[in-house]
């Protein structure tokens, strides 16, 4: 592993050199290019040089404990040692996280789909709450968010909305909220104080383009037809709502919430896209299943992966056993303890599956 954290501090300097280097400064792309992998090594090779300094403490601090005379200052320099020692184990520890091979889809923007489930108008404004979840965590995190779609339904809540997240890292965040999310709480018409049951659904997509999934235009059948939802004049008196329906697999995507037919369209065509390699990600994901058996994120949507109690104020991650005593924030967009858990179960499942110093220098590859 050291060997290839040398290897990689060595390609970060060259990098460094490279970027200052004004020929290169003047060439947009490729300069675009040579920053993006200089950034991506930024965290790795800080880490290496953090270990590298904290293993030179712990040597002066155990020779210095060696010479140190029995009594009050070898005590000392001992009790430095250990917590260098323990400081040490903690960054190896990183560093092996760090040399995980990342998803290649992490960097992308996402589409998430909310959709009630069980429970009817409880469910409905559940799915309302998830999307102004997702909505706040975006806001928190600098991102920008989109309605592609959205559809009222009961008191107040969704049948489904259909959300666009813009921003770097959006499906490494968020791409391990897809799975169905149960809520447990008294609603407001409940007389007798009991306990309701209700779900909503999430599925969250990496953004796809053109280049990613190629779309046939005669494999296509598009419908035009009148909105039905609020809006402008324009809006409920022309045919300018899209339904798209893919005929090799029969997926079909609908969108209304825009004036136009042609933006209408537009959107369309992206969530299409979006489900499309979806679809080719799960089935290449099936076929290798047997090696990834227990990592997290496999997008199947029949299961319940959390769990939001309010009478006791807990929401449970069922994946991997986190709970977290504050609903309220939560629901307020404050995800940053269940994100970072279930990124990092999934850096430790992928680390388990890597075959030794051949994984590790697959990485750096």
């Amino acid at each position: 592993m050291f060997e290839t954290l040398a290897q990689l501090e060595d390609r970060h300097r060259d990098l460094e050199a490279q970027l200052a280097d004004p020929q290169i400064a003047g060439d947009g792309e490729r300069y675009t290019a040579l920053a993006k992998q200089h950034a991506e090594l930024n965290e790795v090779v800080g880490l290496y040089r953090r270990w590298r300094a904290t293993r030179d403490d712990l040597e002066a601090a155990r020779e210095m404990a060696a010479e140190s005379e029995a009594g009050a200052e070898a005590e000392a320099m001992a009790a430095e040692a250990d917590e260098l020692a323990s400081r040490l184990a903690a960054l190896e520890e990183e560093l092996q996280l760090a040399l995980v091979p990342k998803d290649p889809n992490d960097d992308r923007d996402v589409i998430v789909e909310i959709r009630a489930a069980a429970g009817g108008d409880e469910a409905g404004l559940f799915a309302g709450e998830l999307e102004e979840m997702y909505q706040r965590y975006a806001d928190r995190q600098g991102w920008r968010t989109r309605a592609l779609e959205r559809t009222a339904q009961g008191i107040g809540g969704i049948k489904e909305t259909i959300l666009e997240i813009v921003g770097r890292g959006a499906y490494a965040h968020l791409k391990h909220e897809s799975g169905v999310h149960r809520v447990q709480r008294v609603p407001s018409t409940e007389s007798q104080g009991r306990i309701h049951t209700s779900t909503a659904s999430v599925a969250v997509l990496p953004v796809a383009e053109e280049v990613d999934v190629a779309v046939d235009p005669n494999e296509l059948r598009i419908d035009v037809f009148r909105s039905s939802g609020p809006g402008g004049q324009s809006v409920n008196t022309t045919d300018s709502a899209v339904r798209i329906t893919h005929l090799p697999t029969g997926l079909v995507v609908s969108c209304q919430d825009e004036k136009s037919q042609h933006q209408n369209r537009d959107k369309a065509l992206r969530i299409l896209r979006s489900r499309l390699l979806q679809a080719e990600q799960e089935r290449a994901a099936q076929e290798r299943a047997d090696a990834r058996k227990g990592q997290i994120g496999t997008g199947d949507r029949s299961e319940k992966i959390r769990t939001y109690n309010l009478p006791q104020s807990r929401i449970t991650d069922h994946r991997i056993g986190v709970s977290v005593h504050d609903v309220d924030a939560v629901l307020a967009g404050d995800l940053d303890v269940l994100v970072a858990a279930l990124r990092r179960a999934e850096q430790e499942a992928k680390l388990a599956g890597l075959d030794g110093e051949d994984g590790v220098a697959a990485v750096a590859g």
